[in-house]
């Protein structure tokens, strides 16, 4: 996958959206105004998101953009599937031929294959709520930690990072 700007981008400014609404329209100025971010780009993600049925727009006096539904039904994979090409982990398409070394299937290509799908679900599982509440408890699976996950994908001791990392997760 590249996560580029236009993924995080997007995401910064629908959380903005979602934020500051309050039930009335925004401006993209004052979305770029806010997160520090070019009108000219916003209008452009603003247009993907549009499209995507993501946003609503409302032109004239007053207008601007609302989200076209509830912070808590809309989900960080569908805007940014909205605004990105989809996500791809490896650099073939896991036929030869496609990109693959020798024309045979890249050793790696399962593993990144793998990544990509605990991506995609994990972008899944969070909505734009999620994001504006700010919890980052929100974000990890109950009982997970990033130590307990490494733990269990590796079958050994945690590296020594691992409780800083998890104590990051509960500030």
């Amino acid at each position: 996958m590249n996560l580029s700007t236009k993924g995080r981008y997007a995401v910064m400014a629908m959380a903005d959206l979602a934020r500051h609404a309050g039930g009335c329209a925004v401006t993209l100025a004052e979305i770029a105004d806010r997160q520090a971010i070019s009108l000219t780009y916003l209008v452009q993600l603003f247009n993907k998101l549009r499209r995507a049925g993501l946003v609503v727009s409302a032109r004239g006096p007053g207008g601007g953009y609302r989200l076209s539904a509830h912070p808590g039904a809309i989900r960080i994979s569908d805007i940014m599937f909205a605004v990105e090409e989809p996500f791809r982990t490896t650099r073939c398409h896991g036929r030869p031929g496609h990109g693959c070394l020798c024309g045979e299937r890249c050793l790696t290509h399962d593993l990144w294959d793998a990544l990509g799908a605990h991506i995609a679900a994990f972008l899944s599982a969070v909505s734009l709520a999620d994001v504006i509440d700010g919890d980052p408890h929100s974000f990890v699976a109950p009982g997970l930690g990033c130590r307990s996950v490494l733990s269990a994908h590796i079958g050994r001791a945690a590296p020594a990072a691992a409780p800083v990392i998890d104590a990051a997760i509960e500030a």
